[in-house]
């Protein structure tokens, strides 16, 4: 079996209400761009509505259609991952399930990437229709913060939308760490990397996977996953209060020289609470760092599949297939790992 040149990466979490417009509009792109030489991989994250039964039917009639049933909800980046793994196209577009971001695109970012000699197309959003203020604010604020204190720099406006080459997606594959932000991740590996703009368009049905506690999860993956900055931010404060802390000694001292009696209860339960509060702070940003090493000294694979429908040829590289059930069949890989499909 030959391999594909475009795949094109889904990442899927309840989702029921858009895996037909989107099998549609993805169908349609692909093939004006690559004919029949195409894959569509739908990853279903443990999704809790009909998605998975959606994916089955798409798969069962569509050869293009590679679905892939995960175990357990293990988010959007990690769900992303298995996609990445499995797919085995030479060029790898990676679009969400919403449909806010075209894929007609697909051609121009295509051409694009011929035209520039680049290894990665990152798409930029000029607009983010359908999103509320609090929404467009919190994501531009946490990308220009981000900018200022990782140690890579990372596009502004940009996620997880962009067209990379197999080299670049090989060189990605080769990070194994489990707390994936995948888009800080591209940045790293580097190669020739060119920005697409283009305007974001509303979510065609269902809502947002990424309320106000995921953002806040997300952005600090993000933060500790690239950057030293807050234990940086700690040796600072601790250097900025040794030096009022001395300041504090010399005004003691002199008070008591000149015999005057030293007021302020105020003030001084102002300093306890004031240098509790940073202690904690510091606390708990060094336990985020620890909490990362633990979870990565335990080597677990970044994802498990239950179920495969369709003909696979990429490696589980990453992660782990469970095995048959005597409800599957095995066929051969290419590359010489059994991948399930269900009859």
């Amino acid at each position: 079996m030959s391999k594909p040149y475009l795949s094109i990466v889904i990442p899927c979490y309840n989702e029921e209400g858009c895996l037909g417009e989107l099998h549609r509009r993805v169908s349609a792109a692909a093939s004006a761009v690559a004919g029949e030489n195409y894959e569509i991989v739908l990853v279903n994250d443990g999704s809790r509505d009909e998605s998975w039964k959606v994916m089955e039917k798409l798969a069962a009639q569509d050869p293009k259609v590679l679905a892939i049933n995960l175990s357990r909800n293990h988010g959007h980046q990690l769900a992303l991952t298995a996609g990445l793994d499995l797919c085995s196209g030479a060029r790898i577009l990676i679009i969400d399930a919403d449909l806010q971001d075209p894929p007609e695109l697909i051609g121009e970012m295509l051409e694009t990437m011929r035209a520039e000699q680049a290894d990665i197309v990152y798409a930029v959003r000029r607009k983010r229709a359908g999103e509320t203020f609090f929404k467009k604010a919190t994501a531009a604020l946490f990308y220009r913060a981000l900018s200022r204190v990782t140690d890579t720099p990372i596009p502004l406006d940009a996620g997880d939308f962009r067209l990379m080459s197999r080299r670049a997606l090989d060189a990605l594959l080769a990070l194994p760490e489990q707390a994936r932000f995948v888009r800080g991740m591209v940045a790293w590996i580097g190669f020739r990397q060119v920005p697409f703009c283009y305007d974001r368009a509303e979510r065609l049905a269902g809502e947002t996977k990424y309320p106000l506690a995921k953002m806040m999860r997300f952005a600090l993956d993000a933060i500790t996953g690239f950057s030293t900055a807050p234990l940086r931010f700690a040796s600072y404060v601790g250097l900025g209060l040794a030096a009022a802390s001395l300041l504090i000694i010399l005004y003691v001292a002199y008070g008591w020289l000149s015999g005057r009696a030293i007021e302020g209860w105020t003030s001084l339960m102002l300093v306890v609470v004031t240098l509790g509060s940073v202690q904690m702070f510091v606390l708990g940003m060094i336990g985020e760092y620890i909490g990362r090493l633990y979870v990565e000294s335990k080597r677990r694979p970044l994802y498990i599949v239950a179920d495969i429908v369709g003909r696979a040829s990429g490696r589980a590289a990453l992660g782990h297939i469970a095995p048959l059930t005597d409800t599957t069949a095995t066929n051969e890989s290419p590359g010489g790992r059994g991948i399930r499909a269900m009859r």
